[in-house]
């Protein structure tokens, strides 16, 4: 199931192309356009849920293999001092596509001092 209108189901469809660095028949994941740390990519799942908040026991596989991936992509990447993971939910949460989907940000960034 997809959105005509929603820009991850047209990346996921490969009408707009991206940058994948891992793809499945449930997953996709590739480099976010709008980069907030050296590595930003982008999870997301292959059917359309609009939010975190719209999920149900028939997405805990997908849910599950998110999880998994991430720390799976930072390492394939060269991230090897720790990572980020975020999934905004709802306009409060600062989510700005309603396709669920998960940042992992890896290595330096200019607001993390140690």
């Amino acid at each position: 199931m997809s959105d005509p209108n929603c820009v991850f189901c047209k990346i996921v469809a490969g009408q707009i192309p991206s940058r994948k660095v891992y793809e499945d028949d449930e997953l996709l994941a590739f480099h976010d356009i709008h980069p907030w740390a050296p590595v930003h990519v982008l999870i997301v799942p292959k059917v359309h849920v609009a939010s975190l908040s719209d999920v149900d026991a028939s997405h805990e596989k997908w849910l599950g293999k998110m999880l998994l991936l991430a720390p799976k992509l930072m390492k394939d990447l060269g991230v090897t001092n720790g990572y980020r993971t975020s999934i905004n939910t709802g306009p409060d949460g600062g989510q700005e596509v309603y396709h669920l989907h998960m940042h992992v940000f890896g290595g330096p960034r200019p607001w993390a001092k140690g």
